[in-house]
């Protein structure tokens, strides 16, 4: 009873510094100017904003699918779309962003008879994502400060939350660091089957970039509605953009990366001479779109076997 308690306790104490990083960032902003930021969203821009979210799940699954079966682990399509959006669910509700997909690979562990390789699966499938992820965020910040869009002096003043922001990646990755490089060592194998063989690695990588376009095209989509949009130039800044809040949303800090997402936005806005109050309705309505998204998964929350072939 102890223990549950200390997790619930946990659960809490993460939830309430969710609340209290999202109530700072809209202090840090003009409020009055951030409801009206959000105001200026269409409602029509939601359908193909959903519908993208939807062949993101059916393609992240389909690339997890492909993922395990390397390893020898059978996986239907139609269990992976499942558990795909049960464990989207769960990591929009539950702290840390992860916790869905444990419980995606117990389950699919639990049906298959192979646990160890089950959860290989689901890191090595969330690897791919992320050095995606990786590649086009150190693309996207190149272009966007050898063309003069993006400085590192916050026109809108707050120079102490990039270096609160720099902290806490830098210090997230060095907790990390020594972890993922051990836990790497013992997947070496399963890396080489799944991820780094010449014939693999096109399909992961293509997949992975497809699922993060889909990702991007939802923030361009909130941006469309607003009428942030005006050429080339600056779907290619907003894009670049949106990338970085992506790869902010990985510190595990918060739930769902509610709150380090926006502010991250509050800093990033200023510095290509745009709104703070622009980047957080982005940041905000996106968030609202992905919970809205996943709602799917409540239906498999407390039915469905374990994952099975």
């Amino acid at each position: 009873m102890t223990e549950l308690r200390q997790r619930r306790l946990r659960l809490a104490a993460r939830w309430l510094f969710t609340v209290l990083i999202i109530g700072f960032v809209i202090r840090s902003v003009d409020a009055s100017a951030l409801f009206d930021e959000l105001a200026r969203v269409s409602l029509y821009v939601l359908l193909p904003a959903l519908a993208l979210t939807v062949f993101q799940v059916a393609l992240s699954a389909w690339r997890w699918r492909y993922t395990v079966e390397r390893l020898g682990l059978p996986l239907a399509y139609p269990v992976a779309v499942r558990e795909y959006y049960l464990a989207t669910f769960l990591n929009q509700v539950l702290p840390g962003g992860v916790l869905g997909d444990v419980n995606r690979a117990w389950r699919h562990g639990s049906g298959a008879g192979e646990r160890l390789s089950a959860v290989h699966g689901v890191a090595i499938e969330r690897l791919s994502g992320q050095l995606v992820l990786g590649l086009v965020v150190a693309l996207s910040v190149s272009w966007l400060v050898s063309s003069g869009h993006l400085t590192f002096v916050s026109r809108g003043g707050g120079q102490w939350l990039v270096i609160i922001a720099v902290v806490v990646i830098l210090g997230t990755w060095l907790v990390l660091r020594t972890a993922i490089a051990s836990y790497l060592k013992r997947l070496r194998h399963d890396l080489y089957l799944s991820l780094l063989n010449c014939t693999v690695l096109p399909v992961q990588l293509g997949s992975s970039l497809l699922v993060l376009a889909s990702y991007l095209g939802v923030f361009l989509c909130l941006a469309w509605g607003a009428g942030y949009l005006g050429g080339v130039e600056s779907v290619a800044v907003i894009a670049g953009l949106g990338s970085i809040l992506l790869l902010s949303m990985v510190i595990p800090l918060t739930v769902a990366g509610w709150g380090i997402r926006e502010g991250a936005a509050a800093v990033l806005w200023p510095m290509v001479g745009l709104p703070a109050e622009q980047g957080v309705a982005l940041s905000v309505g996106y968030g609202a779109l992905v919970l809205v998204s996943s709602l799917p998964g409540v239906v498999f929350l407390f039915g469905g076997k374990p994952a099975k072939g």
